[in-house]
């Protein structure tokens, strides 16, 4: 191949203004800030430019709404052992418990603010021309496609010089050179008209399509790409911070019922390694009273979910399903008669008697039936790093006492999945039942519909809540 002429060898990347009266030569240089006087300076190229939009980005769409988020969960966040049961103290007990869907919310909401704001914000100028002060509110989204459309001009330019000026001719540059500048003049003309700027936009675009076309992104790409984003968002949203899961069976009523989705808290006691027992850090072992979803230890592949009851070294007694721990009786108080049916049992209609219990922070309903009453069991030591858990049916469960042919077992640090947060579906065998979606895991009782005339009993059992020192166990012996 020929060496290109001289003439030819002028990048695209360096389009040249109009010639001015008093420069003859202006022709042969580069677009300058004075040219614009209403501008302002020019954003910095290449890499200086990337490095300031990555910093200006980081700061004010991810640190700064990252940082109100963190405060205003922390704002809500009642101190612990005081609850109100007025509508505030019912939004400061959900921040409690749910902190982490509460933050994603919060952040979304400040940043959505902030965008908003973006090019009034400090700096915003060294990272994106800023937008003109004469400029009409009908005019800015005209005004943003034309800077969004000489943004990707110069990408394409910055990414494909070599192959722009081996395939275009120099009169095809300057073509395209020419309908950017008299873009650039459009949206900087005194007084702005907007009927001028509309009229260089679509120049500009036909130009850059017709001749930088091959180079820019179809619309199947962009599509693409942000279909592969999304699934890349939310495959780490699944494995470092939120999954869901199905309750198959009935070991957790009346917290949790048949057919019950719930979200839960990966992010919480530590982020997972990627297809490994591993973290990247340790929040261990969980609270007493935490609900959390582990993998069951004598069949890894299967997922139980369970309330944690006692931590490593504590010695665990069950009395009638009553948990005692290092010979302590965890306090409890009775509501009432419960029923509940389920037809994937031998015995299809429970009734037993129904209980809230207080463990350290956490006050929670459980369920004891009278069909199937339990004794005496134990007494279970628990391992260095490991938990014993219960589940909130303590007559119907299949948890840390029966384990291992009944010598009972706990949950090892690394089978722990994370906690439970809330009810964002439930499905039973009767269809949808609406009443469950956004019901609490944990956090302040809540009866079913059915049992609602039992809420002053409820009532008055968290009324009568022991103070927080005496739902402490004592240190094992």
């Amino acid at each position: 191949m020929s060496t290109p002429p001289p003439e030819e060898s002028e990048p695209v990347s360096a389009p040249a203004a109009k010639p001015r009266s008093d420069s003859p030569a202006a022709s042969d240089r580069p677009v300058q800030a004075d040219d614009f006087p209403d501008q302002g300076p020019l954003v910095p190229a290449g890499g200086l430019k990337r490095m300031l939009r990555a910093a200006y980005w980081a700061a004010w769409f991810f640190s700064l709404p990252l940082m109100l988020a963190v405060v205003f969960v922390w704002a809500l966040t009642p101190p612990v052992g005081i609850e109100r049961v007025d509508l505030i103290g019912s939004i400061q007990s959900f921040v409690r418990e749910q902190p982490v869907p509460v933050g994603i919310i919060a952040f979304t909401l400040f940043e959505v603010l902030i965008w908003q704001l973006r090019d009034r914000l400090p700096f915003a100028k060294y990272a994106y021309p800023p937008l003109r002060d004469d400029l009409p509110a009908s005019a800015r989204p005209a005004y943003e496609r034309s800077r969004a459309l000489l943004e990707e001009a110069e990408s394409i330019q910055a990414r494909n010089e070599a192959e722009i000026r081996r395939d275009l001719s120099a009169a095809e540059r300057a073509e395209v050179s020419d309908a950017l500048d008299a873009l650039r003049k459009a949206m900087h003309a005194k007084p702005f008209d907007e009927d001028a700027l509309l009229d260089a936009h679509a120049k500009a675009e036909t130009e850059i399509d017709a001749k930088l076309g091959r180079w820019r992104k179809s619309e199947v790409r962009e599509y693409l790409e942000s279909i592969l984003v999304a699934v890349a968002v939310a495959m780490a949203l699944r494995a470092f911070v939120i999954e869901a899961f199905k309750i198959p069976s009935g070991s957790m009523i009346p917290t949790l019922m048949v057919g019950d989705h719930i979200f839960v808290n990966k992010f919480i006691y530590g982020p997972a390694v990627p297809w490994s027992d591993a973290r990247f850090w340790t929040s261990m072992p969980p609270k007493r009273g935490d609900v959390m979803v582990f993998a069951y230890p004598e069949q890894p592949s299967q997922d139980f979910i369970k309330r944690t009851i006692a931590l490593p070294g504590d010695k665990l007694e069950a009395r009638s399903g009553h948990p005692w721990i290092n010979d302590w009786e965890v306090p409890h108080c009775k509501v009432g008669t419960y029923t509940y049916d389920d037809i994937d049992t031998p015995l299809g209609h429970h009734e037993g008697e129904l209980d809230v219990e207080f463990l350290e922070d956490q006050a929670y309903l459980t369920f004891y039936d009278h069909t199937s009453v339990s004794g005496y069991q134990g007494p279970f030591i628990v391992k260095p790093g490991e938990v014993y858990v219960m589940g909130d049916n303590r007559n119907n469960s299949h948890d840390s006492r029966m384990w291992w042919g009944g010598q009972g077992g706990g949950v090892p640090f690394p089978n722990i999945r994370g906690r439970a947060l809330f009810v964002w579906l439930s499905v039973s065998d009767q269809g949808f039942d609406w009443s469950r979606l956004g019901a609490p895991v944990m956090g302040r009782p809540r009866l079913p519909p059915s049992m609602r005339a039992m809420q002053g009993d409820l009532d008055r059992c968290m009324k009568d809540r022991p103070p927080r020192a005496k739902t402490h166990p004592p240190a094992p012996h």
